[in-house]
This record gives C-alpha cells, sequence and structure tokens, in this order.
C-alpha cells in the first residue's frame, strides 16, 4: 500500500518536511521525560492514601 490519496498522493509526499520532524522529536525528548517523571512523583505521593470503593 503505497498511496495515501489513491493515485493522488504518496505516503513520501504526505510526510512532513525534516526540518519539521526533528523539531518534534526535540520536543518530544524534552517533554514525554518530564510528564513520565511527574506521574511517578503523583504515585509516590498519593500512595496509601486512598481508599477501595465499594459500589453497592
Amino acid at each position: 500500500m503505497d498511496a495515501v490519496v489513491i493515485d493522488r498522493l504518496a505516503v513520501r509526499q504526505a510526510a512532513a518536511s525534516p526540518e519539521a520532524l526533528k523539531f518534534v522529536l526535540i520536543g518530544m525528548c524534552a517533554t514525554v521525560p518530564v510528564v513520565v517523571a511527574y506521574t511517578g512523583f503523583s504515585y509516590r505521593v498519593f500512595r496509601g492514601k486512598t481508599i477501595e470503593l465499594h459500589y453497592a
């Protein structure tokens, strides 16, 4: 399957420019570790402070 839009646009033509992809990669490399660290911190802070919910 080589076409994104049949008979109009190939996958390589639909892809963003290498410069834009590099910018997104750098942004992700800076953002993802911060999100993971904050999530871990939140779990550590709230560990043991919640109770199991019982419905019915």
